[in-house]
């Protein structure tokens, strides 16, 4: 499994930067980018800090995926 996000199609949708988003939960813009990518699993600080910006659970913007090869 593998843990996936919302958080590019909400920025986008609230017309936020990667460096807009970054400078608001105190991160680099580089973090936001692993992170959309997926190459990056945030603490639990940073994903309640994300998910305050987004007015919604972290549970709503952080989710499992399945991975078929398991």
């Amino acid at each position: 499994m593998s843990i996936e996000n919302n958080i590019r199609m909400l920025r986008a949708r609230d017309h936020l930067t990667q460096s807009d988003l970054a400078d608001k939960v105190n991160v680099t813009r580089q973090t936001i980018v692993a992170l959309e990518k997926g190459s990056y699993v945030p603490s639990l600080q940073l994903a309640f800090d994300l998910a305050k910006v987004f007015q919604m659970r972290v549970d709503e913007l952080f989710y499992e995926e399945n991975d078929e090869d398991e």
